[in-house]
């Protein structure tokens, strides 16, 4: 099992540790609710260093990212994030990652943990431009400080001014006396806050200095499954769960990343174009629980007759609203906004109804 350069911290602050895509990750410190909770309502570090970076570079980069990718990169400019899909060659989704425009000629793809070495592959087998392609995963550390009072802590370690990053922006500069840090005003929370890239030499004095600076505001580290139940709240996507090789971005209601316009040769766009004219058999839906339960992958979702009409990719309780969330695919009949469905527990059909997201909307 890799480790991280933030290990140690993790094992000194007690963290539970589990194997997650290759690595030892801390799945939670002090609880799932507290962890969570303080995202929310205050700021909480996550150790992201097992995401996967890769650079793709040279004067066929912008021409082999916009093949590769589902969105339209040519609304992208330096300092500039999108996030997308690969598209694989049957429609379904290879991965879903982000695109930073770091320059003109150089982009770097920010990919799911456990698709590195997959997503690398896809990459090169496709690089016919002769683009220049880099894994840089092994070489960088990143963290997530994710929550309000965020953008106060991280001013505190920067003369950059973090108010003046708008959403999915990005510069490169100092923070904590280290130099290149990459600064995103990004995250998998729906919290607000930042994702912090820099060498892995350089990973313990920001990691260090963020915990100095946070001490007066009651940072508090936090972990994967409550990094999950966060972005579960927002109705994010997860890979493996919700999105995977057989499920279609229009499906998962992704469209929005899809864009079919002119120059955007991305692959699959024929059969996503079919997909788009004949309509669709299913669709990705968010649901909340009437009674009391939580939710589980691969439960049954059924109709008010208890028919199978689908079944629930991600589920939990909700720290926020302490009632039972989840999504899943039903027949495209059932995935209206108030539709009431039940999902198979045990041996009991509970009671639900689908839901737009975000399950959680932040106060103003």
């Amino acid at each position: 099992m890799k480790k991280t350069v933030f290990n140690s911290y993790h094992q000194q602050l007690g963290a539970k540790i589990v194997p997650f895509a290759g690595f030892e990750m801390p799945v939670e410190y002090a609880g799932v609710g507290q962890e969570h909770k303080n995202v929310r309502e205050n700021v909480g570090v996550f150790d992201v260093s097992h995401m996967g970076e890769i650079w793709i570079k040279g004067s066929a980069a912008f021409d082999l990212v916009q093949k590769l990718t589902s969105n339209d990169i040519n609304k992208l400019a330096p300092g500039r994030i999108q996030y997308t899909c690969f598209p694989n060659e049957n429609g379904g989704i290879v991965d879903d990652l982000l695109v930073y425009c770091y320059e003109d000629e150089k982009y770097l793809l920010v990919v799911n943990a456990s698709n590195v070495e997959k997503d690398y592959n896809w990459i090169m087998d496709h690089n016919n431009e002769g683009a220049t392609i880099e894994n840089a995963s092994d070489q960088i550390s990143q963290l997530a400080v994710q929550g309000p009072n965020a953008q106060a802590l991280l001013q505190k370690l920067t003369s950059i001014d973090l108010s003046g990053i708008p959403y999915y922006q990005f510069v490169t500069g100092e923070l904590a006396g280290v130099q290149e840090v990459i600064i995103s005003n990004s995250g998998y929370t729906g919290a607000g806050g930042f994702e912090l890239y820099m060498y892995n030499r350089d990973g313990k004095q920001v990691w260090e200095n963020i915990f100095k600076a946070g001490k007066e505001l009651g940072l508090e580290p936090a972990g994967l499954a409550a990094r999950d139940t966060l972005r579960l709240e927002m109705g994010f996507c997860l890979y493996g769960n919700d999105i995977d090789d057989a499920t279609s971005p229009l499906e998962a209601g992704l469209g929005w990343i899809i864009k079919f316009v002119d120059g955007n040769p991305f692959i699959s766009r024929k059969d996503m174009e079919q997909q788009k004219t004949n309509g669709l058999a299913r669709r990705l839906v968010c649901f909340e629980l009437q009674e009391r339960g939580i939710p589980r992958q691969h439960y049954p979702i059924l109709n008010s007759e208890g028919g199978v009409i689908g079944e629930v990719t991600s589920g939990t309780m909700s720290p926020m609203l302490n009632k039972g969330i989840g999504m899943g695919y039903v027949d495209v009949q059932h995935a209206l906004k108030d539709t009431g469905i039940m999902i198979g527990i045990r041996n009991k059909q509970i009671p639900a109804v689908v839901v737009r997201p975000p399950f959680y909307k932040s106060p103003a």
